[in-house]
């Protein structure tokens, strides 16, 4: 049986959570009131931070599940994203609107990755 590794846990979630060799991220959100390309900026940095924390990377992301609280901010977050991600390992993704956990927040990402 595989074991469950939870780190930077809290009373209410953990930023990662590793079964196997599959890294299950907690969704990650930017400085409040920032705009969407500072905002998806912030994302992204605490996205490596925690897969290398994780012993893994943006090479090995899997799945990301993008939430905007506006569609029309689709380019501008896409712009970032596209900058970020490796040539060659572009993961599945989606991207969808969604009202977020507080209006300030304009992009989620969340992401599961491979060891």
């Amino acid at each position: 049986m595989t074991d469950i590794i939870r780190m930077q846990t809290g009373q209410r979630m953990s930023q990662i959570v590793m079964h196997g060799d599959t890294i299950y991220l907690a969704g990650q959100v930017g400085t409040e009131g920032a705009s969407v390309t500072q905002q998806t900026q912030d994302c992204l940095a605490k996205v490596d931070a925690l897969l290398a924390d994780a012993g893994s990377d943006k090479t090995r992301i899997l799945q990301t599940t993008i939430w905007l609280a506006d569609i029309s901010d689709f380019a501008e977050m896409n712009a970032v994203w596209d900058a970020w991600v490796p040539e060659g390992h572009a993961p599945a993704r989606a991207c969808g609107e969604a009202k977020l956990a507080r209006p300030e927040f304009l992009v989620e990402f969340l992401v599961t990755a491979a060891k």
